[in-house]
């Protein structure tokens, strides 16, 4: 069903979702591996889609942690509120990452500890993903990570320009295989 919903997402806006498919558990995985849990008090998602990151972020995280998911799509919006309208600490904006400090500034959230990122920044434009990181990078806190996962490298150089430290990983088990990026500075 979330497969079925999410294909279709995706040939209604193919630039905004960027896969077919959503990511794979195990890319999931991956993709929250260095976050510290224990200490993480505010996390930001990006681009939530139906949740496959969320879940881990919500599994893992301690209560008190507060967790703030951003989803331009109305579709995948409704879901997520539906989907985790029991969870505390969870805030759930139908929004583009673009206006993170509004949101920020609104629930004053002092910092971001980490931000899980699913945007498609191989098919943003390139305006919007400058300043989605521009204001990112200006929110994490000393030592915060900013992690996204693209399926090829050609955006390495964009996040270079704003992140000095950036560890990748591969992951195969996902369709299609992706590359995890870790930027920090």
């Amino acid at each position: 069903m979330k497969s079925i919903m999410f294909f279709l997402q995706y040939l209604f806006c193919p630039r905004k979702i960027g896969a077919v498919l959503p990511s794979s558990d195990y890319l999931a995985d991956k993709m929250i591996e260095t976050v510290e849990f224990q200490s993480a008090q505010y996390i930001v998602e990006y681009g939530a889609g139906t949740g496959v990151f969320t879940d881990k972020i919500i599994k893992y995280r301690r209560p008190d942690t507060v967790v703030m998911l951003f989803e331009s799509n109305k579709v995948f919006y409704e879901t997520l509120k539906e989907k985790y309208k029991s969870e505390n600490n969870l805030i759930i904006i139908n929004d583009t990452a673009e206006n993170i400090d509004k949101y920020v500034k609104k629930y004053e959230i002092p910092y971001i500890d980490y931000v899980i990122s699913g945007l498609p920044f191989a098919s943003l434009p390139k305006n919007v993903s400058n300043v989605i990181l521009n204001k990112t990078r200006k929110l994490l806190k000393n030592r915060g990570k900013f992690i996204t996962f693209q399926y090829t490298l050609f955006k390495k150089p964009l996040f270079n320009q704003y992140f000095e430290q950036i560890n990748i990983k591969r992951e195969y088990r996902n369709i299609p295989p992706a590359f995890v990026l870790s930027c920090q500075n």
